[in-house]
């Protein structure tokens, strides 16, 4: 991401979509029910005893599900009829809920078994997130993405300002089992408008086997530059940034002497924050750049961590708190909404599926290393040693800042690069390892540069399939220089041309061929099997 200012989009403007809209404030409901879970869990082991480190798994379990299921549950998005998939996960949770709600109020429930339960509504939450993202560029115009995942972290976050409030209201009233019961609600809720919903129209798909769709996506995020770096700084700032949440029920017990009310004040603040940070975003991100815009937010986050643990006093706290919701959500929602932008249609979901591993297992990790070292050497060492980690994090962009997004096309452009006959004389196996040569004679002067250039051409055809890829000189011909990349199959070599490349793609490929004297000559051999 360069530091170019963008065109402002109104930070409401996809909530004119009308089933955008709907389906944003099913999920507000649901994230209300799953903040109110978590309350619910974190107070429950609060009570019965529990050290810091179990307090800390609740996020864990919530989150390690997404390390097991996520690329999984990014292929399912990918070629199942998403509203159907989110359907059915909706469903799971409901009941799931349901029966924790159950086994809590006839007092079945222990420590190991809620983290069991946490656990499985983790699990439906990985299945959905991919196709719940993937879902989001299929109904709002490609401009407004990054508004559209900036409202859904806005959502979250008006869910983190209600729902912890709501869950120390009903756990000092009602008690444990009556905000369990809440969350498995909230699902239903969610579960009713997506069956109300009648007007979705699936992406055309192109059904892949599994496993090639698995190492296809996988294959693309290892050689997507922008797509690997925004993750490696999603995981540079999530790691030690998610110490917060896992220790926060410990400051508002330990350090505030605060009740389950006390502590659902403090998740609102964040809330609050949150809402706010999501203006503040956009107009940061058109005057600075996603990079820039991304570093600030993170330097902030990291003094208001540092801050909680010099506070003594809660309406401080408070107001450190409002200021951390700004900064997190800057910085969740603008990587987030890039990477949904950027990536192309055909690996949306399995991409998104590698980053929400990233987050999830950032979380996860984090959580557990935050309640490992508060229960070692305290809070304070804690919550210190994280703020300083996201600030070296933060200072890393002034050497390295993330890369920039404006010059590459993101629109499907078939490659013309196929000149075969209709009827070919030898029968194609379409599973059979596909073997591509493309030569190209050059001009002494150009052959450097069109060595390098086609350095970006050898990324392309890897991100788009290629499982090998090189560049030969030719020996019997100096001035001819050959392109030769092998594709795990026909079928797969065809989607390379046809569904898979970019506008990006198709651009890289005709500076290269600009540089040669002539278009290339092209050759296709398919792998012979032994005969039986």
């Amino acid at each position: 991401m360069s530091d170019a200012p963008a065109a402002p989009v109104g930070a409401l403007a996809p909530l004119k979509v009308g089933i955008f809209r709907a389906i944003w404030l099913a999920s507000i409901v649901s994230n209300i029910g799953g903040w109110m879970q978590t309350v619910g869990a974190q107070w429950f082991l609060v009570e019965q005893g529990s050290s810091a480190t179990t307090i800390a798994l609740v996020q864990a379990a919530s989150a390690a599900p997404v390390l097991l299921l996520g690329i999984p549950a990014g292929v399912l998005g990918e070629f199942l009829d998403r509203r159907r998939l989110l359907i059915g996960v909706q469903a799971f949770q409901a009941v799931t809920g349901l029966v924790l709600a159950a086994l809590t109020a006839w007092g079945q429930i222990s420590p190991a078994l809620l983290l069991l339960f946490t656990f499985l509504l983790g699990a439906g939450a990985a299945v959905q997130l991919p196709a719940y993202q993937a879902l989001v560029p299929d109904i709002v115009p490609r401009p407004l993405i990054p508004s559209a995942a900036a409202l859904s972290s806005i959502g979250i976050n008006i869910a983190r300002s209600i729902g912890p409030a709501l869950a120390g209201l009903a756990i000092a009233g009602l008690g444990v089992a009556f905000v369990f019961a809440l969350n498995a609600v909230s699902f239903a809720a969610f579960l009713v408008v997506l069956l109300v919903w009648r007007g979705y129209r699936p992406p055309p798909s192109h059904p892949e086997p599994f496993l090639d769709a698995t190492r296809a996506g996988l294959r693309y995020v290892r050689h997507a530059g922008v797509v690997r770096r925004l993750c490696i700084q999603l995981a540079v700032f999530v790691v030690p940034g998610s110490a917060l949440w896992a220790v926060l029920p410990l400051v508002a017990s330990a350090r505030l002497e605060l009740d389950a009310n006390g502590y659902g004040l403090l998740l609102a603040a964040v809330g609050v924050g949150s809402a706010a940070g999501a203006f503040v975003m956009g107009r940061a991100r058109s005057a600075w750049g996603v990079s820039t815009t991304v570093m600030v937010g993170s330097a902030v986050y990291s003094v208001g961590v540092i801050g909680i643990v010099v506070s003594p006093w809660l309406p401080v706290t408070l107001g450190i708190l409002v200021v951390i919701g700004v900064a997190w959500i800057t910085v969740i929602a603008l990587l987030n909404g890039t990477v949904q932008a950027f990536i192309p249609t055909w690996v949306r979901a399995r991409g998104l599926s590698v980053y929400q591993i990233v987050f999830f297992g950032g979380t996860a990790a984090g959580s557990v290393l935050a309640g490992a070292v508060a229960q070692l050497f305290g809070l304070v060492s804690a919550l210190v040693g994280a703020g300083a980690l996201i600030l070296v994090g933060a200072a890393s962009l002034l050497v390295r800042p993330l890369l920039t997004t404006e010059d590459k096309g993101r629109e499907i452009v078939p490659l013309p690069l196929l000149d075969l006959p209709v009827e070919p004389d030898v029968p194609i196996d379409a599973t059979a390892e596909t073997l591509v040569l493309v030569r190209y004679r050059v001009a002494p002067s150009n052959r450097e540069e069109l060595v390098e250039q086609l350095q970006l051409v050898g990324r392309s055809r890897r991100r788009t399939g290629a499982r090998r890829w090189q560049v030969y000189d030719d020996r019997e011909d100096p001035d001819t220089i050959v392109e030769a990349f092998t594709v795990g199959s026909w079928r797969e070599h065809l989607d390379q041309h046809e569904r898979r490349p970019t506008q990006y793609d198709d651009d890289v490929l005709r500076r290269a061929v600009e540089l040669a004297l002539a278009p290339p000559t092209v050759e296709h051999l398919t792998a012979r099997r032994p005969a039986k």
